[in-house]
């Protein structure tokens, strides 16, 4: 005895359902960052801030130059005196140029040299203050008056 062999339907895949999940999924995907808690947080990330009240600034700053070649900026070492570049004096200067452009006054500086000091010492300092930007530069006499 033969046993009919029914044809069966070829199987066919939905693909409706698919796209549904799919959809759900990327929704669910683009919405999940907005609802952690850090989105919450009222964060305030680091920027500009308006200032309240202009900060005091020192009206010039007194550079001394001691006979031996030492340059000091209000007291504080800047330059050895074999250093002819003065890197850290431009620096120093150049954030008080920056502060006083930021408070509206003009930026001052005062060399007091010591009689004995070398005239090449003096052009150094001149010219870092140059490379920083500072240009109302006044020369005063080793007991400090212009």
């Amino acid at each position: 005895m033969r046993i009919a062999r029914r044809s069966l339907p070829a199987p066919e895949l939905q693909i409706a359902a698919f796209v549904d999940v799919l959809f759900l999924l990327l929704v669910f995907f683009m919405v999940q960052p907005l609802s952690r808690p850090e989105g919450e947080l009222a964060l305030e990330l680091p920027g500009t801030a308006a200032q309240e009240a202009p900060v005091p600034l020192p009206d010039a700053q007194r550079i001394v130059l001691r006979a031996g070649g030492e340059v000091l900026l209000n007291e504080l070492p800047v330059g050895a005196p074999s250093d002819r570049e003065l890197p850290r004096l431009a620096a120093i200067l150049a954030r008080f140029r920056a502060a006083c452009a930021a408070d509206g006054i003009p930026a001052r500086v005062i060399l007091v040299p010591d009689d004995a000091a070398v005239h090449q010492r003096i052009a150094d300092v001149l010219a870092a203050c140059a490379r920083a930007g500072v240009s109302g530069v006044t020369l005063a006499g080793p007991d400090g008056a212009p």
